[in-house]
């Protein structure tokens, strides 16, 4: 049984505290990432997207870093995007609420005139990212203490 959603771009502050919100459950509580690491600077510039359920429940989110912010990330490619901070509350995770944040963040990539999104996949989801296309690159690297593989999806 599916449960009704939509995934929008996190426009207003209620919708940007629903995606800490979100982040905070699974990053910091379920895989004990301390939180100095999960939020950074760049959260004020990116584009996040938000999952919501039709009652308004926040089920999962994600964010896009472009130019400047993304170098780091990409490899120092202008035309690259990194996607980043995805997160399912548990009890959307098995809904397609994952993979519809992705395609929500490729589009905004495509929009803003990206031609590839980068991401650092926790290893367990490398499968989840292969079937959307990307592909891995790189050794396997530790990142807040989780194995992580840089992957990449031209768009």
């Amino acid at each position: 049984m599916s449960t009704p959603y939509v995934v929008r771009v996190a426009e207003d502050p209620a919708d940007r505290e629903a995606c800490f919100a979100v982040r905070k459950e699974v990053f910091v509580g379920e895989q004990g990432v301390p939180e100095d690491l999960e939020y950074d600077a760049y959260d004020a510039r990116a584009v996040h997207v938000l999952a919501v359920r039709e009652d308004g429940v926040p089920l999962g989110t994600g964010r896009l870093l472009q130019g400047e912010a993304a170098v780091a990330q990409t490899g120092g490619d202008p035309s690259v995007g990194s996607l980043g901070r995805l997160a399912v509350a548990g009890p959307a995770r098995g809904l397609g609420v994952g993979a519809a944040l992705v395609r929500a963040l490729e589009d905004a990539a495509r929009a803003r005139g990206l031609t590839a999104v980068d991401l650092h996949a926790q290893t367990h989801a490398r499968g989840f990212y292969e079937r959307l296309g990307y592909e891995p690159y790189g050794p396997e690297y530790l990142e807040a203490g989780i194995p992580h593989q840089g992957m990449r999806r031209s768009i």
